[in-house]
């Protein structure tokens, strides 16, 4: 290029020194912003040379005798070095600018991958991948002292490190360093070491890998607290279930066993009763035994589904066929309603039949219970995004909409005044813990005064 320049202006195009001198001065400071210092100071020196030889006052002769001439050399190599100089550095800044912007992103991306996991085990899981498809590292190894538990991703075979090396290396290691192209981070909390992260194939500042080694060891401690914290929560929340269960389950022991005793003491009185009177209390005493007994049963059960200690066998089984074994079950409270049943054919669902019909059951029953005396009970079924859907719809006094999301908790009864209050108001919650254990939803939608329709869905078998 400085040839092709001389060469044009010396044979063709005849100009000024000055014109000649601004143009090989672009021709430095171009290749200072492409190449770099070295290729523009060496063009500066050839350039200053080849200008004093053809282009000042005595052509194709060194002429540096001349006071003139030393100024026009000073003067052309003087702004032709700062110039290359100035260039060179804002190469230099703008990547150095790349590279920082580079690194930034780096964490930016780890954090926001890390930042996505609060469950220890899989957060340690994530760390090697999450590092290697941020920075695109051939290999990532992280070593934890606790366990000596190692995670990799990408090609571990190129670091030949074993466990002894790298605990002695996560013990020892003061700070990042990188050996052949493999970075080593140690991990600490605080002072005390945590682990060793090595990355292969990658070059980060050690700012950078700092870093790194302070969003892991963060992240860490982050997901940890967070699992602590809910463990004390659900710790908290289960105390809480509990205490309430053991109040709620001794106010509706109460009742029965006042009825009971009430009735026991009344026969053990020493005036003696008609057979009327002791048939009475003696019935009083078996329905409340009843009661007691079915409300022990159901609190049993309610807890070993909430522990998810009930057996359940999932097989292919008709929704048709567990309607009219849940109606048999409930023939006693339906002689007064009409019961409709608009079930098509319907695809075989997944479930275990014994407590899906004690859910239709149960749904059939508070339908009987709560339904004016000769209205309609309708039994209903359909296909629903790959779901069978079933519904258990009655014309009773409706459920208000402040109480539909608590008619599904342990011991609530919904507030129906004209109606008697049956049951040990358990019946819905032992319901929703069944089609959930079933994959599927009981939901109840309702109006006051129109009646109310509980669905409940089950996936279909696709055995």
């Amino acid at each position: 290029m400085l040839t092709g320049i001389v060469a044009v202006f010396h044979l063709w195009v005849h100009l000024n020194s000055t014109t000649v001198a601004l143009t090989l001065l672009l021709l430095v400071l171009f290749l200072a912003a492409r190449w770099g210092l070295r290729y523009a100071l060496a063009t500066s020196i050839a350039a200053t040379v080849a200008y004093n030889y053809y282009f000042l006052r005595r052509l194709e002769r060194f002429t540096i005798n001349d006071p003139q001439v030393w100024l026009n050399i000073f003067a052309f190599l003087t702004v032709a070095v700062v110039g290359s100089r100035l260039s060179e550095r804002v190469r230099e800044e703008g990547a150095d600018a790349r590279r920082r912007q580079g690194e930034l992103e780096v964490l930016y991306g780890l954090s926001r991958q890390l930042l996505q996991t609060e469950n220890v085990p899989s957060l340690l899981n994530a760390i090697s991948p999450a590092i290697m498809l941020v920075t695109r590292a051939d290999a990532i190894v992280l070593y934890l002292l606790d366990g000596d538990r190692r995670y990799m991703a990408g090609d571990g075979s190129v670091i030949q490190l074993d466990d002894i090396a790298l605990r002695q290396l996560a013990e020892t290691l003061p700070s990042p360093e990188t050996v052949t192209k493999q970075a080593r981070i140690p991990l600490r909390v605080g002072v005390r070491p945590r682990g060793l992260l090595l990355i292969n194939g990658v070059s980060l500042s050690a700012e950078t890998l700092e870093a790194i080694a302070g969003l892991i060891s963060a992240s860490i401690d982050r997901a940890q607290a967070l699992e602590d914290l809910t463990r004390g929560e659900a710790a908290k929340e289960s105390e809480r279930l509990r205490s309430l269960m053991i109040d709620s389950i001794t106010h509706e022991l109460r009742t029965p066993l006042t009825a009971i005793k009430a009735a026991a003491s009344t026969l053990l009185l020493p005036e003696p009763l008609d057979h009327e009177q002791q048939q009475e209390l003696l019935t009083v005493i078996n329905e409340e035994s009843d009661r007691l007994n079915q409300l022990v049963s159901e609190a049993v059960e309610m807890a070993q589904l909430d522990t998810q200690e009930v057996h359940m066998t999932f097989a292919p089984a008709s929704i048709g066929a567990l309607v009219e074994k849940a109606l048999a079950h409930c023939s006693s409270l339906l002689n007064e309603n009409e019961v409709k049943v608009d079930m098509p054919t319907l695809p075989a669902v997944k479930a275990d039949a014994e407590y899906i019909t004690k859910v239709l059951t149960n749904l059939i029953e508070n339908a009987a219970k709560y339904s004016p005396v000769g209205t309609p009970i309708c039994i209903s079924g359909e296909l629903r995004d790959g779901m069978v859907s079933v519904s258990v719809a009655d014309r009773g006094m409706g459920i208000d909409l402040s109480e539909q999301s608590l008619i599904f908790e342990r011991f609530y009864r919904a507030n129906v005044p004209s109606q008697q209050s049956w049951g040990t108001g358990m019946g819905l919650a032992i319901s929703r813990a069944i089609i959930e254990a079933h994959h599927g939803m009981l939901s109840v939608t309702s109006h006051l005064g129109e009646g109310s329709v509980f669905s409940f869905t089950l996936p279909v078998y696709e055995g």
